[in-house]
């Protein structure tokens, strides 16, 4: 009687010693993303949780186009918002506390940017906060089995980080860095992977200790695209009541409008380069101020962005967020102005960096500035297209057979430190 057909009773089947099996190799590498592509298998649908924060509208934005992508993979997506995990009360005080200091003291904002970087003993503090007062609740909302858990907020990041070196999270854990600048916040020692926009932040979260940090390209709705016709473009001009007869400059300032719109649309206007259209989010007061002094067009909250980016002849950001990623998708010129301090310097400076966006620093070189971007577009281009979108990066981290986090020691690469950059530092001339 052979082996295989040993009809006897399992408990009386002699086990044989099987040889240890090699551990498959860890997937630290593109190359190594792209080749394991080939034999993922593609079994029943498994789930795929995203967390996600409503704070502005690129958190947000992101997510939704990462769970439209991996649905259409076959996966089964649940999103969350990190704010509801928090303790009662806790969410509403962060988003309003964020949203007072753009609004009314950005300086705040980026002088407490610029205190978590300089001590990272207040980041480990933050992350143990967040850790002990949102774990629970974190595990609890991604429930059993996840093939994968994926961030789109630093403070989420921080959290599943923790829980991952803690133990408690046995799914594999990826962040996608939202900007183009890479923030210490972002990184966790505990999360197995992060996605960038560019090799710019790519670099800087390697800096930052990221030990695995790959290139996947922008997550933008598909509905971002270049104008098909001079017609379609007219014709979404008019939709909004804007002029077919002069240049357009749309001044987005995030979903709360923060900043020095304002300022900014009046110097646009006074240019007479174009006609400054505003989009003012949620902020009522702004767009109420622009209107009674005739700058431009100023609109509220705008539900078809894609149409009005495609009207437009130059995008003027201050944050460098969601709607710039949105209008270079589209084909339309982006340039910084008057930019936040904290997040908004420091991706003026990689988007400058990276030749995608010019950064005009002083007043005196908005106009210029302006009307060669005006004359030629030649101050923006696309971001690159990757060689693995960040759909297929998070499916091969979840289909790895054997989970990142469970290689040993000796079997994970090491981690590429290099000297921190201080994006957004330099002397204005």
């Amino acid at each position: 009687m052979s082996d295989c057909d040993d009809s006897r009773p399992a408990r009386h089947r002699q086990s044989q010693p099987t040889p240890p099996q090699p551990s498959p190799p860890r997937p630290h590498r593109r190359q190594d993303l792209a080749a394991q592509q080939t034999s993922v298998p593609r079994a029943a649908p498994r789930r795929i949780v995203l967390i996600s924060a409503s704070i502005g509208a690129g958190h947000d934005g992101a997510a939704r186009e990462l769970a439209r992508r991996l649905g259409a993979r076959g996966f089964a997506v649940e999103c969350h918002d990190f704010l509801d995990l928090l303790p009662r009360g806790w969410g509403h005080l962060l988003k309003e506390g964020y949203a007072q200091d753009l609004r009314f003291a950005p300086w705040a904002w980026g002088w407490g940017l610029g205190h978590l970087e300089r001590h990272p003993w207040s980041i480990a503090l933050e992350r143990a906060l967040f850790g002990r007062t949102a774990g629970t609740r974190v595990l609890q909302a991604i429930g059993p089995d996840p093939a994968a858990v994926v961030s789109t907020f630093p403070l989420a990041s921080q959290t599943l980080g923790r829980l991952r070196r803690l133990g408690r999270l046995a799914a594999p854990v990826a962040t996608f860095l939202t900007d183009m600048s890479v923030h210490p916040i972002w990184v966790e020692p505990g999360v197995d992977l992060h996605m960038a926009l560019h090799a710019i932040p790519a670099a800087q979260a390697r800096a930052h200790g990221a030990a695995t940090a790959l290139v996947c390209g922008a997550a933008v709705d598909p509905a971002f695209r270049p104008a098909r016709s001079a017609a379609e473009r007219s014709a979404e001009r008019a939709s909004f009541g804007l002029p077919l007869d002069r240049p357009v400059a749309l001044v987005v300032a995030g979903s709360w409008g923060a900043g020095q719109a304002e300022a900014t649309a009046r110097e646009i206007a006074a240019s007479a380069l174009a006609v400054p259209v505003t989009v003012c989010g949620r902020n009522q007061a702004l767009r109420r101020r622009l209107a009674s002094a005739g700058l431009g067009v100023a609109m509220g909250w705008v539900d078809n962005m894609p149409a009005l980016i495609r009207a437009s002849d130059v995008v003027v950001q201050n944050a460098g967020g969601l709607t710039s990623l949105e209008a270079l998708t589209t084909g339309v010129p982006v340039v910084s102005y008057r930019c936040l301090p904290g997040h908004g310097t420091t991706n003026a400076a990689a988007l400058e960096q990276a030749a995608i966006a010019a950064w005009i620093r002083t007043a005196d070189q908005l106009e210029p500035t302006l009307r060669t971007v005006l004359q030629t577009g030649s101050a923006s281009c696309a971001i690159p297209a990757a060689d693995i979108p960040p759909e297929q990066i998070i499916e091969t981290l979840a289909c790895t057979p054997q989970p990142w986090h469970a290689m040993p020691p000796s079997a994970a690469p090491p981690p590429l430190r290099r000297p921190r950059p201080r994006l957004g530092t330099e002397t204005v001339q």
